[in-house]
């Protein structure tokens, strides 16, 4: 073996990415639904593989510059995609859910750091515990970074490394409950406190029509429809397109076929008897008007209308309030479909009763005219690219990291955000101002997702293989129960005074709440099985403010965690 771990020290590339491939690979297993992840799996691959070869006399080390690279790109990644529901979530119910993000955050940390102080723990436990417990990754980073910049004064004789390997082993030790115990907590919560979420969640989707998205299987029913006809009515022979749309405003005529050839749908074209007319609109208007025009004839000519799909952001604030149900009444609504409904990064549940918000992402499809009428009525159409603006990416860091050299004095010491605050906050102002213009910045989700996703498990991955040499000689048992302990507390407590809050204080419904609770832990694991426990997607539309928000503050608060252990 010593053969094959000096083959992986002489060649790092090999060695990154087998530990990356491992971590991916063991973070898909799972049992009974549980798992590591493949974060949590980096971080114990990276270090076992280290001190593996640590004990045949290899040192496993790799680039802190590749290091920080990717947890930069990560950073930023995060911050485009909370920018929008920021700017959102500062109005109405939003206000609530950044508070419960806001206690529990500030809960977590203010447990962690009297624990680090009560028990005497050394430097880089504070943060890894933050990290671990409420299961938020990136503050590894945060924590990392407090330690680089001096900010945390180490004692005589302790190397910044063996810090850095405290904060990882923290991190290990206190994932696995921060992971399970908030997916259990977040899932039991109403049945502790005497509550039946299944009914709120039953009684909230009756009160705003919201469906299970995903509880129903593929069925053949289809709201919007294009079919076609012969025209053989004489009352509608000599009308034009825009005559026969004022006295039935409920279809759309998308083409008509005459003699074999295709007019289209001019507003001005007069119908002439026989003509084939393909017509749009709801399936309950299609069927409701038979012999409207003619009989059905399936001819493909006519109906190959090339039909337009499309994603809306909401920006008009005159839309803002109104309820999908308010816009039956539009000539448009019986011309397209809408599918998936995108707050702050996040697909809800919407119903009739769904309250539009500014920077909604509306995905619509249907004739286009319709489609471009209803962009222009909501707000800005965004057509589906797959490129990136890589321009806008470049500038994005630069802002980011010109913003992280701004300090200001505090705590006896200059603090700042650093690199991984200024691209957060970067990040954020880039996704917004994009948010509202569209016509720059172009970041696909799956873009964004490989900075995000890569960019974590390379940086922890890393973290882990440097830490892995100095973790035997700081691991002991009283250290490790010492920081379970502390991890299991941080990691209990918050949720049940978010609960308290939120039901008692805010009255929120019981199955928002479960999902509120699940974001402010900025974990979508509790509020996925809180969905499929009370088999509803209501929970998911209490997740994206609060997740948001705890996202930005607890990456934040792992950089405050190692400064005020200390």
């Amino acid at each position: 073996m010593q053969g094959f771990f000096t083959f992986l020290q002489q060649n790092p590339y090999l060695l990154l990415f087998l530990v990356v491939g491992l971590a991916v690979w063991i973070g898909r297993a799972s049992i009974k639904g549980y798992g590591l992840g493949m974060v949590a799996g980096a971080i114990v691959v990276g270090a076992g593989v280290s001190v593996w070869a640590s004990s045949y006399g290899v040192k496993l080390e790799l680039n802190n510059f590749a290091k920080s690279l990717f947890y930069y790109l990560f950073m930023y990644g995060v911050g485009l995609r909370v920018g929008p529901s920021f700017v959102n979530s500062l109005r109405g119910d939003g206000i609530k859910f950044i508070f419960l993000a806001v206690v529990s955050c500030v809960v977590g940390l203010a447990l962690v750091v009297v624990g680090a102080k009560l028990f005497a723990l050394p430097p880089g436990a504070a943060g890894g515990m933050l990290a671990g417990s409420q299961t938020m990754s990136a503050a590894i980073g945060s924590a990392e970074q407090a330690i680089t910049d001096g900010v945390v004064k180490l004692p005589a004789g302790m190397k910044p490394e063996e810090a850095t390997a405290m904060i990882a082993l923290s991190y290990g030790i206190t994932y696995i409950w921060g992971t399970v115990g908030i997916i259990l907590i977040c899932k039991y919560l109403p049945r502790w406190w005497g509550i039946d979420a299944q009914a709120a969640a039953k009684k909230y989707e009756e009160d705003f029509g919201v469906k299970d998205l995903e509880g129903g299987a593929l069925t053949g029913y289809r709201q919007f429809g294009l079919r076609a006809y012969r025209l053989e009515n004489s009352a509608q022979v000599g009308k034009s397109i825009a005559g026969f749309r004022k006295d039935n405003p409920e279809y759309r005529v998308a083409n008509v076929l005459r003699s074999g050839e295709s007019l289209g749908a001019d507003p001005g074209l007069v119908l002439q008897k026989g003509d084939i007319i393909a017509l749009g609109g709801s399936t309950e208007h299609l069927t409701d008007k038979m012999g409207l025009i003619g009989p059905e004839v399936a001819d493909a000519k006519a109906l190959g209308v090339t039909l337009d799909q499309a994603d809306i952001i909401v920006t008009n604030k005159e839309m803002v309030g109104r309820t999908f149900e308010s816009f039956r009444g539009e000539a448009i609504a019986g011309q397209l479909q809408i599918g998936k409904v995108e707050r702050g990064g996040v697909p809800i549940p919407a119903g009739l009763k769904t309250e539009l918000e500014r920077f909604d992402i509306i995905s619509v499809v249907g004739l286009k005219p319709a489609v471009n009428e209803l962009g222009q009525m909501w707000g800005r159409i965004a057509r589906y690219n797959t490129s990136t603006d890589l321009l806008t990416l470049s500038v994005g860091m630069i802002i980011g990291f010109l913003i992280g050299w701004i300090q200001f004095p505090a705590f006896g010491a200059k603090v700042g955000l650093g690199n991984a605050g200024g691209l957060l906050l970067s990040g954020v102002l880039v996704s917004s101002i994009v948010s509202r213009l569209r016509f720059f910045g172009s970041t696909p989700n799956a873009a964004r997702n490989v900075l995000e996703d890569l960019g974590l498990v390379v940086f922890v991955a890393i973290v882990g293989v440097n830490a892995g040499a100095g973790l035997v000689s700081q691991l002991s048992g009283a250290i490790a129960l010492k920081i379970f302990l502390i991890g299991f507390v941080a990691c209990t407590i918050p949720p049940f005074i978010v609960w308290a809050i939120g039901f008692h204080f805010f009255k929120i419904n019981p199955a928002v709440l479960m999902g509120g609770v699940a974001g402010a832990r900025s974990h979508s694991g509790p509020c996925r099985e809180a969905a499929v426990e009370i088999k509803s997607t209501v929970p998911w539309i209490g997740f994206p403010v609060a997740y948001a928000v705890s996202g930005v503050l607890l990456t934040v608060f792992g950089y405050f965690a190692m400064l005020l252990a200390q």
